[in-house]
C-alpha cells in the first residue's frame, strides 16, 4: 500500500536528524585521539639501524637487533615500550664506521616506557664490557665549553641556551656491556648526556658492566633519579658517575658498586681548560651510596677537581682508600666557602676521609668538606641494595 507523501517526507527528515546527531556525538572533544604513525623510517627487528628523520617510531614486543647506529633526528620521536630488548650484534675489530649505538640529536626525543617488572633492556650479543656504544642524548641546555659543541661520540651538536629543553623521558631502562672504545681518548659511556635539559626525565636506569663511565653529564641541567651502576666483570671499568662542562642538575637516589679494579665512584670536573668557566658545575646530590673494592690506581670515592662545586647529602662511602679527594685552588676555596660540601656522611672502611691538593701540588686541609652521621642511609639501605632497585636490575 502506498504511504502518503507527507509521511515519507517526515521519515526522511527524522533520518537526517538522527544521522547529524550521530556525527555530532562522534566528534565530541572527549573522544581520545589515536596518534597515527607518520615516519618514513622502516623498522626491521633483525636490522635496526639508520636515521629516524621525522615522525614517530614505536618499538613494541620482543627483541630488535641493533646492527649499526640508530639516530633520532631533530623533530623525530622514538618510543620503546616495556619489555623490549635491543641487542647490539657483534662488531669486528676496527670497524669504527659500524659501531652500534643509539643517539638522540638536538630536537629529537626518546621515550622509554619500561616498568619495574618489565624494564627496557639495551644489551649486546657478546656479554662483556665495551661491546657496543650505549645511549647518547644531545640537548640544547647550557654548557661551558662554548655556545655549542660537538659530542665526542656521535659527532652531534649539543649545548645552547634552553635550560628546560626536553629530550623525552626514560624510565626503567637497563644498559649492559656498553663503552665501546675508538681509542684511549674517545670512548662511549653507558648513558651520555650532552647538554640535556631539565624538561627531560631520567628515572630508574642501571648501567651494568660497562667499560667506561656509567653515567656522564657534559653540562646541561637535567635531573636524574634512581640510578644504579654495577661493575663486576674482570675487565677494568672507569668511573661510576662522572660530570664535566658545567652540569647543574639534581641527582637523587644513586647506588654505585664495583668489585673489579675500576676507577672512582664519582669523578667531577667543571672545565679542564678553564676552571672558572660558566656555568660552573654545581649539582645537588641527595641519597648516595658508593661502594668500591679498596684497590686500583684511582681508589677514591669522590674525585672533585678543576673547579666543580657541588652539594651532597645523606652519603654512604664504603671500601675506598680516600673518601673526598679535592684538587686545584678553586675546589679548595669552594670547600672553605661551603660551595663544595657533603652533609650527613657515613664512612665504612675508608682509610683517609679527605685529602686536598692545591694547583701547585702542595697539600691542603679539606676536612671541612664533610660532616659525619653514623645513621646516614645513602641510597636507602646503606651499603645493601636499596628497595627501589629490586626487580628491574641485575647483579644486586
Amino acid at each position: 500500500m502506498k504511504k502518503p507523501i507527507s509521511k515519507l517526507f517526515s521519515l526522511t527528515l527524522l533520518s537526517l536528524t538522527l544521522a547529524a546527531t550521530a556525527v555530532s556525538c562522534s566528534s565530541d572533544d572527549s573522544t581520545p585521539e589515536v596518534e597515527q604513525p607518520t615516519s618514513d623510517f622502516k623498522v626491521d627487528r633483525n636490522n635496526l639501524t639508520g636515521e629516524i628523520k621525522s615522525g614517530h617510531v614505536t618499538l613494541t614486543d620482543g627483541t630488535y637487533k641493533l646492527t649499526g647506529k640508530l639516530i633520532v633526528a631533530n623533530g623525530a620521536k622514538l618510543t620503546i615500550k616495556a619489555g623490549v630488548k635491543i641487542e647490539a650484534t657483534a662488531l669486528g675489530a676496527g670497524q669504527f664506521d659500524a659501531v652500534r649505538y643509539i643517539a638522540v640529536a638536538q630536537g629529537g626525543q626518546i621515550f622509554i616506557e619500561g616498568t619495574s617488572s618489565n624494564p627496557v633492556i639495551m644489551t649486546a650479543e657478546e656479554k662483556a664490557p665495551g661491546k657496543w656504544g650505549g645511549l647518547v642524548i644531545c640537548g640544547k641546555a647550557p654548557i661551558n665549553k662554548g655556545a655549542t659543541a660537538t659530542a665526542e661520540v656521535s659527532e652531534l651538536t649539543y649545548g645552547g641556551s634552553d635550560a628546560n629543553d626536553n629530550s623525552g623521558s626514560i624510565k626503567y631502562l637497563r644498559i649492559e656491556y656498553s663503552g665501546y672504545s675508538y681509542n684511549a681518548d674517545k670512548e662511549f659511556n653507558g648513558l651520555s648526556m650532552f647538554g640535556v635539559g631539565k624538561g627531560t626525565t631520567i628515572d630508574y636506569v642501571q648501567i651494568h658492566d660497562g667499560s667506561d663511565d656509567g653515567f656522564e653529564w657534559f653540562g646541561g641541567t637535567v635531573d636524574a633519579k634512581h640510578l644504579v651502576v654495577t661493575n663486576f666483570h674482570s675487565e677494568v671499568g672507569d668511573d661510576l658517575f662522572d660530570w664535566t662542562e658545567g652540569w647543574n642538575g639534581v641527582g637523587e637516589n644513586w647506588y654505585g658498586k664495583r668489585t673489579n679494579g675500576g676507577n672512582r665512584g664519582i669523578e667531577a670536573d667543571n672545565n679542564s681548560n678553564n676552571h672558572t668557566a660558566a656555568p660552573i658545575a654545581n649539582p645537588t646530590i641527595k641519597n648516595l651510596t658508593l661502594i668500591g673494592n679498596n684497590g686500583g690506581s684511582e681508589n677514591q670515592a669522590m674525585k672533585l677537581r678543576v673547579g666543580t662545586k657541588g652539594s651532597f647529602d645523606n652519603v654512604v662511602l664504603s671500601n675506598f682508600g680516600t673518601g673526598f679527594d679535592v684538587e686545584h685552588d678553586e675546589g679548595i676555596s669552594y670547600v672553605a666557602s661551603g660551595e663544595l660540601k657533603a652533609t650527613r656522611v657515613k664512612f665504612d672502611n675508608v682509610a683517609t676521609k679527605s685529602k686536598g691538593k692545591k694547583t701547585d701540588g702542595t697539600a691542603a686541609d679539606v676536612s671541612k668538606i664533610f660532616t659525619e652521621d653514623a645513621t646516614a642511609t645513602g641510597a636507602g639501605n646503606g651499603t645493601a641494595t636499596p628497595t627501589w632497585a629490586t626487580g628491574w636490575t641485575v647483579g644486586l
